[in-house]
């Protein structure tokens, strides 16, 4: 096992070169960066609060992608659960994507004294377990009958 080193000043700029590539709006909106660079430390509670909200749904995006490996190595007799393990890893990877610039968002408003700013993970993550139940039960409604 080999480890490896990576100088950070490299990584740092080759993220840079990623950046210079992409358009300003869709620049600011998905590298949200350190919010620790602005504003004033505030109360250790609520960046903790923040820590543990963001580490809730980490452990949802993990038990999404579990469901959705499981249903794609567990349920073989099962007619479509490649659909199935699919929509719940695809749920997983947004989850976990959108999370981390959740916290930071969260992160730069506490620490600028600005109002919280509204979340569309909830809302997410409601239609995304939505859609994925509702093709499970008419998969299994339809597709059980044969098997």
């Amino acid at each position: 096992m080999y480890l490896r080193v990576v100088d950070s000043k490299l990584m740092a700029r080759s993220t840079e070169d990623l950046q210079s590539y992409l358009p300003p709006q869709f620049r600011a909106r998905v590298f949200v960066g350190d919010p620790r660079d602005h504003g004033d430390d505030p109360d250790y509670r609520f960046t903790l609060a923040n820590e543990r909200t963001f580490l809730a749904w980490i452990r949802t995006s993990l038990a999404l992608a579990a469901g959705g490996l499981g249903a794609v190595t567990i349920l073989n007799d099962f007619p479509g659960e490649e659909v199935l393990g699919l929509g719940l890893l695809t749920l997983s990877f947004l989850t976990a994507a959108t999370s981390y610039r959740r916290w930071a968002i969260i992160e730069k408003a506490m620490r600028l004294s600005q109002p919280l700013p509204p979340s569309k993970l909830p809302l997410l993550m409601g239609i995304g377990v939505g859609l994925v139940s509702v093709v499970a039960a008419i998969l299994f409604a339809f597709g059980g009958a044969g098997g």
